[in-house]
């Protein structure tokens, strides 16, 4: 027997997947287009007809404010990324022992309100309190359908593609340490600072930018940088791609608040959890028409790098001239802050 590979916090690195899960996928079904896969937002299945259903499944782990609200996003995030438009969910909630009914009408409030603002129905789920859980946890299961032949993967890139970023790197990440760090940040950082920070919750849906994208044409590959922020993200879309990938830090959006909170907690941007932005590949020619449509629906984006055949170049060059090696899938700093501290 092969040894266990070991794992820190987190999304499980590679080598675990491949050891301890990708192995045991049930009965094989020829309708799967798009299964498990390492870096893969969302399973393709075939409708056998001219649609295809995307599924996946999320949990929020990280943060304890408005889960229900994050928990509708970030699982519609990694539908909208396969260009299909998510259209239902099922929600499990795993209430700590101490909850009250009062928080599980809270979270269900969050949900209904994102759901909402999405136009997605809540379909099914269960709610439980877990015997020995210290923190309630949401999961979210997503629906929506596509064209068959008018969706993308997350390893879809190819070698020249331009690598465009929405909105900015932790966004996620700013709102939830804002949040759950306020009494640290209190003494570091001003409070309108904070305030500001706070209401990035409000920006972590992705499913308007991925539909800009996809009108304009030319996207080859998109992808939902979330537990390892965006260094994580292009390592997972470059490993997917099969490709290398090469992204300058003076190009990526950082957004005055993320800097600050970032700074005074000792974290890195680039490696934060990054949920609310959208890498996308797009042929090089169609770039700025991409670039102009986002724009234009009011949705910063910028050109941060370019994909390249050769897949031993992964890395993010820093404006001081040092080099983020992503050969590796990045811990998310998120982890590590909250670990460092979040009261027991």
């Amino acid at each position: 027997m092969t040894s266990e590979p070991p794992f820190l916090h987190g999304k499980l690195p590679p080598d675990a997947l491949s050891w301890a899960v990708y192995p045991y996928l049930g009965a094989k079904d020829a309708r799967i287009i798009a299964g498990p896969s390492i870096g893969e937002d969302a399973a393709i299945i075939d409708l056998l007809d001219d649609r295809v259903l995307v599924v996946h499944s999320d949990p929020i782990t990280g943060a304890i404010e408005d889960l229900g609200s994050l928990a509708v996003y970030v699982s519609t995030n990694d539908v909208a990324t396969r260009g299909a438009r998510p259209l239902w969910i099922s929600l499990i909630i795993f209430l700590a022992e101490e909850s009250s009914l009062e928080e599980v009408r809270r979270i269900m409030m969050q949900v209904d309100r994102a759901a909402k603002e999405l136009g997605v129905a809540i379909v099914g789920g269960h709610t439980e309190v877990t015997p020995g859980l210290k923190r309630t946890i949401v999961a979210c299961t997503a629906f929506g359908i596509a064209k068959k032949g008018a969706f993308v993967t997350t390893g879809g890139a190819r070698a020249g593609n331009l690598l465009i970023l929405t909105k900015g790197v932790a966004i996620e990440g700013t709102a939830i340490l804002a949040t759950d760090l306020a009494d640290v940040l209190s003494e570091r950082v001003d409070p309108t600072v904070l305030e500001s920070a706070k209401r990035f919750r409000r920006e972590i849906s992705v499913v308007r930018d991925a539909e800009v994208a996809m009108k304009k044409g030319g996207v080859t590959a998109m992808h939902d940088p979330t537990e390892g922020g965006l260094a994580g993200g292009l390592y997972e879309m470059a490993y997917a791609s099969n490709l290398g990938v090469e992204a300058y830090e003076s190009e990526i959006i950082v957004r005055p608040e993320t800097r600050i909170i970032c700074d005074a907690l000792g974290a890195d941007p680039l490696q934060t959890i990054g949920s609310g932005a959208l890498l996308i590949a797009v042929e090089a020619e169609r770039a700025n028409m991409v670039l102009e449509g986002l724009r234009n629906a009011g949705i910063e984006a910028s050109v941060i790098g370019r994909f390249l055949q050769d897949k031993s170049i992964r890395r993010i060059l820093r404006s001081n001239g040092t080099v983020l090696n992503l050969s590796m899938p990045p811990q998310d700093h998120l982890w590590k802050l909250l670990q460092r501290y979040r009261k027991p």
